[in-house]
């Protein structure tokens, strides 16, 4: 409750002792004098509330309970509309606002709240749990959802869902493109995504290479030469358990390129991309397209604190070498909230051995719930 005056807190606690009262609920109040009151109520089943009355106008109640039927759930309803009656008698029209959340559910069979890249808390609509095991480098989830259809989530991070072309198709270059008897190169992109899609539109050759979880596996990230600076939040697309999972559970993304790791104009290789983004440089092998499918910008805003932004100028310079003069080089941002680390990312471009020319595009991920 959001109030339009200050908060009588002793008025507030006596106008609800008697509905916690009324349920059997024992009291404990704290009173910190100019800082209110916090009352906490506690059932013999284990159920409890605390009521937390600021003098500036807020009034706060929680209730927690395990109640895994209807009819708990009904019992909490009736609780706080009784709560609700009596603090609109006592104030009113003096109350601003009253807001419900809906309950957060703890310990759940299925965990249905992940983070979006800028800290926000989502709970998604996830029914089942399609795939979770452990590889030697992360965690591997595949998730289903009623509206997303199958959601990987590597180490806790939300990669793509079935429902996700938007992403697919940007980091593609929004069908702007002409992929027709080019040469491209993806790295990370183990979901298969990216190289389903390019090889419809029948390539001269695509190169997918996975890359190994060393040290730098918490901070890859993306951009490009002269296409556009698109967006996203990954973890590391990497080892085989990925493709593994994504080819039996996520084949409305990937489709048939994974059951193979080589086809008539396709190879995948389960390899570090640093040795063999180096040795092609060497080799001189170069490409129309650079496809940056690795991991999101870094969280951190503060280049100098760490070593994230080298391996991103890494990998950029290492990416300039094997791409032709006219290439260019799609990849993800992230979300278009984190405006300072996107201006730091923009920053590194700058700092690259050749000059490069860029822009970028905001598109909606549907499993992200963010623009990106």
């Amino acid at each position: 409750f959001s109030l339009n005056l200050a908060a009588d807190c002793n008025a507030v606690l006596k106008a609800l002792q008697p509905i916690f009262q009324e349920q059997g609920m024992t009291e404990t109040v704290h009173n910190w004098e100019d800082h209110g009151y916090l009352a906490t109520y506690i059932k013999k089943n284990g159920s409890f509330a605390n009521l937390r009355i600021h003098p500036h106008g807020l009034v706060l109640v929680d209730l927690q309970s395990y109640n895994d039927h209807m009819k708990g759930r009904e019992e909490v309803d009736q609780l706080l509309n009784k709560v609700e009656e009596r603090m609109k008698e006592l104030f009113h029209g003096n109350i601003k606002r009253v807001k419900r959340l809906p309950a957060i559910l703890r310990g759940g069979v299925i965990d249905r709240y992940w983070p979006t890249a800028d800290g926000r808390l989502v709970e998604y609509d996830i029914d089942e749990v399609v795939y979770d095991e452990d590889s030697p480098f992360q965690n591997i989830k595949i998730l289903h959802s009623k509206q997303f259809g199958n959601i990987l989530i590597l180490s806790g991070d939300v990669n793509l869902a079935e429902s996700d072309l938007a992403y697919t198709k940007a980091i593609m270059g929004s069908g702007k493109e002409d992929y027709t008897g080019k040469e491209v190169l993806i790295l990370g992109g183990g979901d298969g995504g990216i190289l389903y899609e390019i090889v419809k539109l029948k390539p001269k050759m695509v190169t997918m290479v996975e890359i190994s979880f060393d040290k730098w596996a918490i901070i890859h990230f993306h951009i490009f030469q002269t296409g556009f600076l698109l967006v996203s939040k990954h973890t590391s697309n990497i080892d085989q358990m990925v493709i593994d999972g994504c080819r039996k559970y996520m084949r409305k993304t990937c489709g048939d390129v994974l059951d193979n790791l080589k086809g008539e104009c396709y190879q995948v290789l389960i390899e570090d991309c640093i040795p063999v983004l180096k040795r092609y440089a060497k080799e001189g092998r170069m490409f129309d397209y650079v496809i940056n499918d690795l991991t999101a910008v870094p969280i951190s805003t503060s280049p100098e604190e760490d070593s994230t932004w080298e391996f991103l100028r890494l990998i950029l310079d290492l990416s300039m070498k094997v791409l032709k003069q006219d290439g260019k080089y799609f990849t993800q941002g992230n979300c278009i909230n984190l405006t300072d680390a996107l201006t730091l990312y923009e920053e590194q471009l700058s700092r690259l051995y050749c000059p490069v020319e860029f822009s970028k595009e905001t598109v909606c991920v549907p499993s992200y719930m963010e623009l990106y």
